[in-house]
């Protein structure tokens, strides 16, 4: 199975032209090279113990994000021409951070105190007392932090083999469907790809189980599935539904790379643990067209709603129109649900004649089909 690159992976690398520094280690080290910063970008490393360094440092054309720093290292480097981004206090998020979020940073204290002490809840709580009070300082960091999230997707996924899978928040673990779902990511990642998902509960959550998994043998699987069905849904408990999928991963640790892109914007539906990698955004619309977009092996659409119906269609239109190059394979799953109950399949079909993503649509009758008709699809 592929192993997704560290999120700490140091520069120089095929993005930022070896000019980002996300470490402490980094930062001396590019000192040790030259005794320059001049052009590098300084992201969300803490310099209060680096006075010394950066009085002697050249810092011309730096920009240091987020780094606190004692007041007269701040005062030479902004005298040098440095461009110094400070650090925001009283933040529950971080709005320069260099690297994807993590489960247990994000669930930080779920075993102790509850849900509602997390992090991931306390961002989420801002984000509903700022949203809608005009403050451009808000906006502005909102926007800061989700630059820096794709920045860091962007890093942690070039070079990887990408497959979507799409569908409902509403799927239950003990269901036959979540188990399906589940043995979808680990079918995908055991063939080397890497799973992405919109990183909620439902069919997402069961995705990236199945990704987790993948390393463990059946009966691994089906007791995690059995563990699991004890807390079905994020409702009424969060803090019950997230403490069981940390049970899981507690018993079987060290399990498969995928990765969980959810949003703020949805802030009733949790992340699921199972990602090892979290891009949480404030702003749904850039969460939605980045998890598309970065789907490069193609896209499983599993059962859903209004949701799962747009993100076909988001998909649909830059196939429909080439603005992406070769179009993206799209399978569809559940031939009822797609033709009778949210006929979206018709209309895709009617989109796709006499247009080259004819060739990379399908509608299979079975979640055990979706492998093999993605590998069809991208020949």
């Amino acid at each position: 199975m592929a192993t997704l690159p560290p999120a700490h992976r140091p520069p120089p690398g095929p993005r930022g032209h070896g000019r980002e520094i996300h470490t402490l280690a980094e930062f001396d080290a590019a000192l040790a090279r030259s005794g320059s910063l001049a052009g590098l970008r300084i992201q969300s490393v803490d310099l209060t113990d680096r006075t010394f360094a950066l009085l002697a440092a050249v810092t011309a054309d730096a920009v240091f994000l987020g780094c606190p720093m004692e007041p007269e290292a701040a005062a030479k480097v902004r005298a040098d021409g440095a461009l110094v981004f400070p650090p925001v206090p009283e933040l529950p998020f971080d709005p320069y951070r260099a690297r994807l979020y993590t489960p247990e940073e994000l669930f930080e204290g779920i075993a102790e105190t509850g849900y509602e002490a997390t992090p991931d809840f306390l961002a989420y709580a801002w984000f509903g007392r700022t949203r809608a009070d005009g403050d451009i300082l808000s906006s502005m960091l909102r926007s800061l932090h989700d630059d820096a999230v794709s920045d860091a997707l962007d890093e942690l996924l070039d070079g990887a083999g990408v497959v979507g899978v799409m569908g409902g928040h509403a799927m239950g673990r003990g269901t036959e469907a979540y188990a399906g779902a589940a043995r979808l990511g680990r079918t995908l990642a055991r063939a080397g790809l890497t799973v992405a998902t919109g990183g909620g509960p439902g069919a997402m959550e069961a995705a990236n189980l199945g990704a987790y998994l993948a390393p463990f043998d059946d009966a691994a699987f089906a007791s995690a599935l059995d563990l699991l069905a004890r807390a079905p849904s994020f409702t009424p408990s969060v803090t019950d539904w997230a403490r069981a999928a940390f049970a899981v991963r507690a018993r079987w640790p060290g399990g498969g790379d995928s990765v969980g892109i959810p949003t703020w914007f949805y802030g009733h539906e949790p992340p699921n643990p199972f990602a090892g990698h979290i891009a949480k955004y404030f702003a749904n619309a850039t969460r939605e067209d980045g998890l598309l977009a970065r789907s490069t092996a193609g896209i499983v659409f599993l059962p859903g709603a209004a949701g799962t119906v747009q993100e076909i269609f988001d998909n649909a239109t830059p196939n429909y129109y080439g603005s992406r190059g070769a179009p993206t394979p799209m399978v569809l799953v559940n031939r009822a649900h797609w033709t009778t109950r949210l006929p979206a399949w018709p209309l895709l079909e009617a989109l796709a004649a006499d247009r080259p993503m004819a060739a990379r649509i399908a509608l299979v009758d079975s979640i055990d089909e979706a492998p093999e008709a993605l590998e069809r699809l991208g020949k």
